[in-house]
């Protein structure tokens, strides 16, 4: 996925959330982030392998969470409004259910005011390895308790916790949602 990056200031000194929410409504073929800075961010579709994969990520998490009913599952066309002020859209995503419930109808209607508690990354071919990771460290930062950054390219992934170091594992097999999602074991079998 290719990315381009657009600075607004010559123009518009800040974007405010319903102009971008307007913004990604009249562009829904586009796929569209802030950043923290207020830089709006294009990126372009993900090759039909990567949304395969990422399909596969979904289904296990979803799978997982219907059994235990922990939380709410959110696909890529999902944005939310980080507490950095950036709205991004991780690949997959999961809130806890009281944290999700705390929202109002309408928040949830709209780019969910809320950080997510675990995020998954999962680069295409064409992904920039040192973006991937600021867009992680930016997500550390809102404290996102789990973030995976899966490389499928080096059969490698980056196991990112709030105010640890990140941990990285070699063609693992799988991936554990440790405590923050119990009982989540995710097969990377037809991911790597």
């Amino acid at each position: 996925m290719s990315v381009h990056i657009i600075d607004l200031k010559p123009v518009i000194n800040h974007i405010s959330d319903v102009d971008f929410e307007n913004l990604c409504a009249s562009n829904p073929e586009l796929k569209l982030e802030t950043d923290a800075a207020g830089k709006l961010i294009v990126m372009s579709p993900t090759g039909s392998e990567s949304g395969r994969k990422n399909a596969d990520l979904i289904y296990q998490l979803q799978a997982w969470n219907r059994r235990y009913k922990l939380g709410e599952v959110f696909d890529s066309s999902t944005g939310f409004k980080l507490s950095n002020s950036a709205t991004r859209s991780p690949d997959v995503s999961w809130i806890a259910i009281s944290r999700w419930n705390s929202l109002t109808d309408k928040q949830k209607r709209g780019f969910a005011p809320i950080d997510p508690d675990f995020v998954i990354e999962l680069m295409s071919p064409t992904d920039d390895l040192l973006t991937a990771q600021q867009k992680m460290a930016e997500y550390m930062s809102c404290e996102i308790k789990l973030g995976w950054l899966i490389n499928p390219d080096e059969k490698q992934v980056e196991i990112y916790r709030t105010k640890q170091d990140k941990e990285v594992l070699k063609h693992p097999t799988s991936l554990s949602g440790e405590t923050l999602l119990p009982n989540l074991i995710v097969d990377l079998s037809d991911i790597l």
